[in-house]
């Protein structure tokens, strides 16, 4: 382990401004919050997580989702007046569904309810569960507040590495490295699951220090876990290490791990993304199998990396796989890969499809079509799916937002992407995504925009977004297009915590010769 420590730490004296998406943009999120609900396992256990799954959904289910959120108290209330039952298995399962769909605030109005009315008593994975769907729906210094309201008894290491999870999945490293000096001060024990956090934070905005986490682990003789494998294999591969993604995998496999799907496509991703098109399909022929239809569920992952490929010709037979009976991710996994290969009308045929299959489309289920439209500069027929998507869902997903975003940069209207950040902001609407600030503030950039600038600058703050150097880099280039001087900007970054890799220093230097000289005043 401390050869492959080493090995990181090398990769990791390089250039910081990498794209630091783990995996790839579509399922990041999707991975890291997958990892931390299985590893934290707030609503089940054991037996009764694997009946969960596999039940129908119950009738206490279908009367939350049935109900706005502000009514679900009022709705329980009737259960029980009506005698019907709130067993932990009901409850276990209704979970489970509304996580599913992501109805977090209907999540945390059944908790509130629960523990309000004491229909059992709350044990330290009730209260992590609670604290995790406050981050969720309200953010995670609520959720932080909450936590001080807790039993003592029941504030335990679940619950804060609950809440550090959340603030690591929002990228707030201040808070996120206060919650774990917390754990530390109160003598909790050190984990692999809390390592990871910081694996996963430091991976999105300094990855010099994930050299730190692992020497960390290695010192408390923590082990690593496959998710940690997948994160340092990310590092290697978009760092263009390929080689030294390859010594993960074997450091991995030493310590008697076998290398999971999760692990062969992040592989393929990278070795497609560093233009190895044969060791990617070597893994991905091996992820399928000698039978895909029996293999069938790993063909929501191999559509969009033969896509990147440029294999048309697999992405039609893997549809055709698919295509009788298709699941929804299957939908959404393939209108992304025909956008990849040029296939719109393909692309087309899917989405209405999809649409047929579901009795309440969600933003999320238009934004691939509309990523696809983005992508192609189709700026008439995203603005037409736009009005569609409108007249059809309430919320807006960050991930549609992005879309969005981006096709209103592509048609010249910036001011209308900065608007639609600001709306859904301001309405509660979902934190956008740090890629959906950086894609307006690159605009500002190169206009020499400051103003605008500055102003997009501080609502990324208030997002909890300032913990990059990228924003500050696009910030100082407002300033050196518009050949106006930064006073106090090295002060302004040091407050936060950031430093200036060899490139930003220069820019810095650069901005600095703008101010005038004594001689120059005298001049003027």
């Amino acid at each position: 382990m401390e050869g492959l420590t080493d090995a990181i730490q090398e990769t990791l004296s390089g250039d910081e401004n990498i794209d630091d998406q783990l995996i790839s943009e579509e399922d990041a999120a999707a991975t890291y919050m997958d990892n931390v609900v299985s590893e934290t396992g707030t609503e089940v256990d054991g037996e009764e997580k694997e009946s969960s799954k596999t039940r129908a959904t119950s009738p206490m289910t279908e009367a939350i989702l049935a109900a706005r959120p502000l009514t679900i108290h009022k709705v329980l209330d009737k259960w029980v007046e009506e005698g019907k039952e709130v067993t932990r298995k009901e409850v276990a399962s209704a979970f489970l569904h509304l996580r599913k769909r992501k109805s977090f605030l209907k999540a945390l109005k059944l908790s509130e309810w629960l523990e309000s009315t004491k229909h059992f008593d709350f044990l330290e994975k009730d209260y992590a569960s609670h604290v995790d769907l406050i981050a969720k729906t309200s953010g995670i210094f609520l959720a932080d507040d909450y936590i001080n309201k807790i039993p003592e008894s029941f504030r335990g290491e679940l619950v804060y590495r609950t809440l550090l999870a959340n603030c690591a999945a929002s990228t707030h490293v201040k808070k996120s490295e206060e919650v774990f000096n917390k754990m530390k001060d109160l003598n909790f024990t050190l984990t692999t699951f809390t390592c990871n956090q910081l694996l996963i934070l430091y991976k999105r905005t300094n990855k010099k220090k994930i050299a730190d986490v692992l020497l960390l682990m290695e010192k408390e003789n923590i082990k690593y876990s496959l998710f940690t494998y997948l994160v340092l294999i990310d590092v290697k591969g978009s760092s263009k290490d390929v080689s030294g993604m390859e010594q993960v995998v074997e450091a991995m496999k030493a310590e008697g791990l076998e290398v999971d799907t999760r692990i062969q496509a992040s592989l393929a991703r990278h070795y497609a993304a560093n233009g190895l098109k044969n060791k990617a399909e070597a893994v991905l022929k091996e992820m399928e199998g000698e039978n895909i239809k029996k293999n069938r569920w790993v063909c929501k992952t191999l559509l969009p990396i033969y896509a990147s490929l440029g294999k048309a010709d697999e992405v039609d037979r893997l549809w055709k796989v698919c295509e009788s009976n298709p699941a929804l991710e299957e939908c959404m996994a393939a209108i992304l890969a025909w956008g990849k290969v040029d296939r719109i009308e393909a692309a087309e045929e899917t989405f209405e499809t999809m649409l047929k299959m579901l009795k309440k489309p969600a933003s999320n289920h238009f934004s691939v079509l509309l990523k696809v439209y983005t992508d192609h500069k189709m700026l008439e027929k995203g603005k037409e799916l736009v009005r569609r998507m409108a007249k059809t869902c309430r919320s807006i997903w960050p991930s549609t937002l992005d879309s969005l975003v981006k096709l209103y940069i592509d048609a010249g209207e910036v001011e209308k992407a900065d608007l639609i950040l600001d709306v859904a902001y301001i309405s509660n609407k979902g934190r956008p995504m740090f890629s959906s600030f950086l894609a307006v503030m690159h605009q500002y950039a190169n206009s020499g925009d400051i103003h605008n600038a500055e102003k997009l600058f501080q609502k990324m703050r208030q997002a909890g977004y300032i913990s990059r150097l990228k924003p500050y880099q696009l910030l100082i280039q407002a300033y050196t297009n518009a050949k106006s001087p930064a006073y106090g900007f090295s002060e302004r970054m040091k407050a936060d915590n950031i430093y200036p890799d060899k490139a930003m220093s220069k820019m810095l230097a650069q901005v600095d010769a703008f101010r005038k000289t004594e001689m120059d005043e005298l001049l003027d």
